[in-house]
């Protein structure tokens, strides 16, 4: 039997769906993610992004999602 998790991250990115769609990209390329739900939220300013998989692939995807937030997402300016 192989062993599904669900991992489901927040982004400080809600408004900007080029941005939140390069980051969900990132997720969704790695094989064995299925990517569930991407829900922005403008009034909050951040994104839940929900997917699934084996653990190993769920880790990578969840790294991935960090890489591309880290290199698309200025905090300095984020309200």
């Amino acid at each position: 039997m192989k062993k599904l998790i669900e991992c489901v991250p927040n982004f400080s990115e809600g408004r900007d769906l080029n941005i939140i769609k390069q980051i969900t990209d990132a997720i969704a390329a790695v094989d064995g993610v299925s990517l569930l739900d991407v829900d922005p939220g403008k009034a909050t300013n951040r994104t839940v992004v929900t997917f699934v998989g084996e653990p190993e692939a769920v880790i990578e995807g969840a790294f991935q999602g960090i890489v591309k937030a880290s290199e698309l997402i200025d905090m300095s300016k984020h309200s």
